[in-house]
């Protein structure tokens, strides 16, 4: 059976009453109200309208005395809803509508109503998930590089410890474990380079847009980025109050980040099982099974790596959501929150706890190294050996792979083959193509920038390092804007 019809909401409280005869049924109140999830963003309102206060003052659009009102009264609300004192009312639809609510019992109804004075949800709304973005920004670039941090420190304790790279997860050439944690440092400097260029966009001033097409009052947008602290003043009202690419830029770097920690994640998975015995996890990062005592799970790991799904899909959501849309704005855009504050919330999440596990594992240097010193793996070094005698590459590698192929039937290794087993197959083969067969020395060998020979993986680290504190210089920066502190938790 179809709902009752229920009963309306008073019109007293809702923003936009007076066309109405009837307040909205309650269960498509209920439908369409945000206040559950964008209570949050509190602060950034507060911070959006004392800067609109000030500035409507500055103008003249309302009284000095108005706009000192305006502003101890949208302090008194901050206050209660940064103690827990604020009481939301039914008819709060979103935490505008609260906040104009509350500020119109504080200061009085005459004052409280001038405060949207030039101003719509539609542009507030877009100014407050702006100032959220900036901060929420600026602690994810933070986070990128607690975790760079922290797989620096593990790659200059173990810049020459051996351990094989692999291709199809199957063992290659020998690498090292700085080499190794240089490529997540490599792909975590690319994540804080996206971040930053998504800030950039971010830091645009919306207000003064209106509904769709700016106001006709003398507003000084230039007076509210100043205060702030935006860079730029949006160039068109009806983009203006529509734009979320900052908002999908956002989600496509948390995406991303989310990729590249889940990959490391399953890597942590993968070294820490009986099979490969790379890595011990410590125990305050583990859990234990409820029927088998001897288990230790790598339950961090696994959730870092299945979260990235979570935020792969509120990039697709918010796609999903825009790519349909007419200017300017529309109700749809209201969807634009929930996505964005789980996507921001997982990844700045998943970020310290990866680098909190990172920091605290301990490699089993004995296994590492006992895998990356197979002779298998030395099958490239011979050919190149063999290439510096003069044989065609192509040539060296049919030579090496049926040396592999005898040493299989022999059940032996590379390192088993004897110098006349090899010019059987390589007349030119000599005896110093014997001493290739050595992890240690073909890792000695591997001299160009980018490799994982201990000259270019001392080298990388310092450049790293370095590109880690400049980077931590524009996170300092940019903390000391002064972006409105937003809360860690809903209200």
């Amino acid at each position: 059976m179809p709902d009752k019809p229920r009963k309306g909401t008073p019109l007293a409280r809702r923003l936009w009453g007076g066309r109405f005869e009837g307040g909205p049924d309650r269960q498509a109140a209920a439908y369409g109200d945000s206040l559950a999830y964008d209570r949050r963003l509190y602060r950034e309102d507060i911070a959006g309208s004392l800067a609109h206060a000030a500035m409507l003052a500055a103008t003249g659009i309302i009284s000095a005395r108005e706009g000192r009102a305006l502003g101890r009264g949208l302090k008194a609300v901050l206050a209660e809803l940064d103690s827990g004192a604020f009481e939301f009312q039914p008819g709060d639809e979103d935490i505008h509508t609260a906040v104009e609510r509350r500020l119109s019992e504080v200061a009085g109804p005459d004052v409280g109503g001038k405060l949207h004075t030039g101003r719509s949800r539609n542009d507030q709304v877009a100014l407050d998930l702006r100032l959220f973005t900036r901060a929420q920004v600026v602690a994810l670039a933070g986070a990128v590089g607690d975790l760079r941090e922290a797989l620096l420190l593990q790659a200059r304790r173990h810049a020459t410890d051996v351990m094989p790279a692999y291709t199809h997860l199957q063992r290659a050439q020998p690498s090292t474990i700085g080499h190794h944690l240089l490529a997540y440092v490599a792909m975590l400097e690319r994540d804080f380079g996206r971040l930053r260029d998504a800030y950039a966009r971010a830091d645009v001033m919306p207000l003064g847009s209106g509904a769709a097409t700016g106001s006709s009052l003398p507003l000084d947008r230039a007076h509210v980025a100043r205060t702030l602290g935006f860079s730029a003043i949006s160039q068109n009202s009806l983009d203006a109050v529509s734009d979320r690419d900052y908002v999908v830029e956002v989600e496509a770097a948390c995406a991303l980040v989310m990729v590249h920690l889940s990959r490391l994640g399953e890597e942590w998975v993968l070294w820490s099982t009986a099979e490969f015995g790379f890595v011990e996890l410590p125990d305050d990062y583990s859990t234990g099974s409820s029927l088998m005592p001897q288990k230790k799970n790598p339950d961090v790991a696994e959730l870092v790596r299945g979260r990235s799904g979570r935020v792969i899909g509120d990039l697709v959501a918010m796609l999903t959501a825009l790519k349909g849309l007419p200017l300017a704005y529309n109700k749809d855009l209201q969807e634009d929150k929930e996505g964005f504050f789980d996507a921001v919330d997982t990844t700045l999440a998943s970020l310290r706890i990866a680098a909190a596990m990172v920091q605290r594992s301990k490699f089993r240097l004995d296994r590492m190294a006992a895998a990356g010193s197979d002779p298998a793996m030395l099958a490239t070094e011979v050919a190149d050996h063999l290439v510096r005698l003069g044989v065609p590459f192509r040539s060296a590698h049919e030579v090496v792979g049926q040396a592999v192929r005898e040493a299989a039937r022999r059940g032996a290794t590379l390192a088993d083959l004897g110098l006349e087993d090899w010019q059987k197959l390589e007349p030119r083969f000599d005896a110093a193509g014997l001493e290739v067969l050595d992890a240690r020395r073909a890792l000695a060998s591997r001299a160009l920038p980018g490799s994982p020979g201990p000259v270019p993986v001392r080298r990388a680290i310092a450049r790293a390092t370095s590109a880690l504190r400049r980077d931590r210089g524009w996170v300092a920066s940019h903390e000391a804007r002064g972006h409105p502190p937003t809360p860690g938790k809903a209200v």
